[in-house]
């Protein structure tokens, strides 16, 4: 069972991802707030293992809400829901932690795939704004937001690990990757297990900016 925190300043919106959600048999609502302050103090009581997390809502935004979570409670994952395709919301929402990040107009059931996927403890972000977020991984790689890695997990990478840490960094999914590599989905998952496993990073999206900052695509090349 999954516990859900639903977190949206629109009570309609709120209710109704209540009522939905919970009529999903691997899906549990803990709790449906209205505001970031809301949010920490519902997850003081009972911590969620997601919270839907609305961008823009009153006393604490969600990029703020998404830095106080994953600085006190690392092993929630968070899905930031919006209705703004917003460059700096996407940037500080991804740097501080959020594993997905979705617009609202998405079906019931990509929401509650996307929730399934988070939780396993992979990346989820939205077709329509998966080129914009690679665009700002670039930004953020030329910017002060560093990733660091051992030197050693980065020789022990095989070539297929450096074709699919560059897909990676390209945006594609799994099943994109999988396709274009001629390898099973469950290759893939695996595969990307043991990339974040050796480099010590904690999802895809720090996998994604690490691979930008390295130049991973001139290191396939070369390779190649």
């Amino acid at each position: 069972m999954i516990k859900v925190l639903i977190a949206d300043d629109q009570e309609l919106i709120r209710q109704s991802l209540k009522i939905i959600l919970s009529s999903r048999e691997n899906l549990e609502v803990v709790d449906a707030v209205a505001d970031g302050q809301e949010v920490i103090r519902s997850i003081r009581k009972n911590p969620p293992d997601v919270v839907l997390m609305d961008i823009r809502m009153a006393h604490m935004d969600g990029v703020q809400c998404t830095k106080i979570i994953k600085e006190n409670y690392p092993q929630i994952k968070i899905i930031i829901l919006t209705t703004f395709d917003d460059d700096e919301y996407v940037y500080n929402a991804l740097k501080y932690g959020a594993s997905g990040y979705l617009l609202k107009g998405v079906s019931m059931d990509e929401l509650v795939n996307a929730i399934e996927t988070v939780h396993s403890g992979r990346a989820m972000i939205n077709p329509d704004i998966a080129a914009k977020v690679v665009r700002l991984f670039s930004e953020m790689a030329r910017a002060d937001y560093a990733i660091q890695v051992g030197s050693k997990g980065v020789e022990e990478l095989n070539h297929t690990e450096w074709k699919i840490i560059r897909e990676v960094e390209h945006g594609a999914s799994n099943k994109e990757i999988a396709e274009k590599l001629n390898l099973s989905d469950g290759t893939v998952r695996n595969y990307l297990s043991s990339v974040l496993n050796k480099l010590g990073l904690r999802d895809r999206t720090q996998l994604a900016i690490w691979a930008v900052q390295t130049g991973v695509d001139k290191k396939v090349l070369e390779e190649s």
